[in-house]
């Protein structure tokens, strides 16, 4: 009976720590290119949908994320951004909930959270939002806006026993 109760309590152990190893990842990705032919595209107020080009961009990061097992999507609640998250939500059966860009920090937060221990997070944002968010995962003032003009870019941010680090990549 000790015999048993120790192994029981041994497996808890082996479990507990097994959750606690576990890598949770966020890809944080700005939006595909936007149509800045429509009038007012440009000011910051406007939504514009995506250009061809973007479209063809946000078709591409479903082969380009398939390696990865996305369990949740965030995206801002644009035109632009949601049509980037789309194609990848559509392919891996998700659904896209919305995040406010203007409260990164409440969101951050919510990104660490014992709840998504684990999984793989794909955010889309912004030029200005993306980064930000990236720095506040990692805790540290690391990475710049990005210039209007950059759509190729995105980061992989990896949290594990506690570490968290971050890699900007290009596609």
């Amino acid at each position: 009976m000790m015999i048993q109760k120790l192994t029981t309590c041994l497996l808890i152990l082996l479990l507990a720590n097994q959750v606690n190893a576990q890598k949770t990842k966020y890809i944080i990705v700005r939006h595909a290119e936007k149509d800045t032919t429509l009038a007012n595209a440009k000011m910051m107020a406007s939504d514009p949908p995506l250009n061809s080009i973007g479209e063809k961009r946000a078709l591409s990061l479903v082969d380009k994320f398939k390696v990865h097992k996305i369990n949740q999507i965030y995206s801002t609640n644009y035109i632009r951004t949601k049509a980037t998250a789309s194609p990848i939500a559509k392919a891996q059966n998700l659904n896209i909930a919305i995040y406010d860009p203007r409260k990164l920090d409440t969101f951050a937060t919510q990104l660490l959270s014992s709840e998504n221990s684990g999984k793989t997070i794909l955010i889309v944002g912004h030029s200005n939002t993306s980064p930000k968010l990236v720095n506040l995962l990692i805790e540290k003032e690391q990475f710049k806006d990005l210039d209007e003009s950059i759509y190729d870019s995105y980061w992989i941010v990896t949290s594990k026993n506690g570490k968290i680090k971050a890699k900007m990549m290009k596609y």
